[in-house]
């Protein structure tokens, strides 16, 4: 079982005082703790973000459950079928254009084969 307990954080804040010096030992310990407090606030951030399209897409998503409701309720078994198996299709299309999408968007920031100038480079220079 390998565990840190107080021996081995005391020999890596003796490690971390010969490499920085005492001096130093205060700016990373704050410059630590400002990372740590930025890092929670854009979690927080990101979770309520979530949270605010989760709910506005619960909205539109029972506004439009209620109107296909009414006309579900004349439909056959067989038709009902046809109807999930067609929103199935059209959710997966999304998704694979948006897939599609986004492998382009990332093809074209790539540089193309044979496009470097290394003369360019060095006029720059």
């Amino acid at each position: 079982m390998m565990g840190i307990g107080f021996p081995e954080l005391m020999i890596i804040l003796v490690i971390i005082m010969i490499i920085f010096g005492a001096g130093k030992l205060p700016e990373i310990g704050s410059a630590f703790g400002r990372s740590i407090k930025n890092f929670k606030s854009s979690m927080k951030e990101a979770q309520e973000d979530d949270e605010n399209a989760q709910v506005e897409e619960g909205q539109q998503a029972s506004i439009e459950e209620g109107k296909e409701a009414e006309s579900e309720e004349n439909l056959t078994e067989e038709e009902k079928e046809a109807l999930a198996r067609k929103k199935a299709q059209e959710e997966g299309d999304a998704k694979d254009l948006a897939m599609k999408e986004a492998a382009d968007s990332f093809t074209a920031s790539l540089p193309r084969k044979g496009s470097y100038d290394f003369s360019k480079d060095q006029e720059k220079s």
